[in-house]
C-alpha cells in the first residue's frame, strides 16, 4: 500500500474519539489507522493543532464515512 491509497476519513480533537472510530471501523472489517504528530506518544499535546486522523484506504472511503455517520441506536 502506498501513501496515495491512504485517505483521511475525518479529523477528531483528541486520541480516544480516534480510537472509538477506529475500532468502528474495525468491526466492520476495514482498515484503519490513527495518526497524530505526538513525538511517539511521549509528546502528547503535539497534535492539538492538527487534530488526531483517522487514515482508510481510498476505496473504503465511502464505506467508512457511512459507518462514522451512523446515530447512535438505542438498545431497546
Amino acid at each position: 500500500m502506498t501513501d496515495s491509497d491512504l485517505v483521511v476519513v475525518h479529523t477528531f480533537f483528541n486520541r480516544q474519539e480516534a480510537e472509538m472510530a477506529k475500532s468502528a471501523l474495525d468491526a466492520a472489517e476495514i482498515d484503519a489507522y490513527v495518526r497524530s504528530d505526538d513525538g511517539g506518544g511521549m509528546e502528547t499535546g503535539l497534535w492539538a493543532g492538527n487534530g488526531v486522523q483517522v487514515i482508510v484506504r481510498e476505496e473504503d472511503l465511502a464505506t467508512a464515512r457511512e459507518i462514522l455517520d451512523l446515530p447512535a441506536k438505542s438498545a431497546e
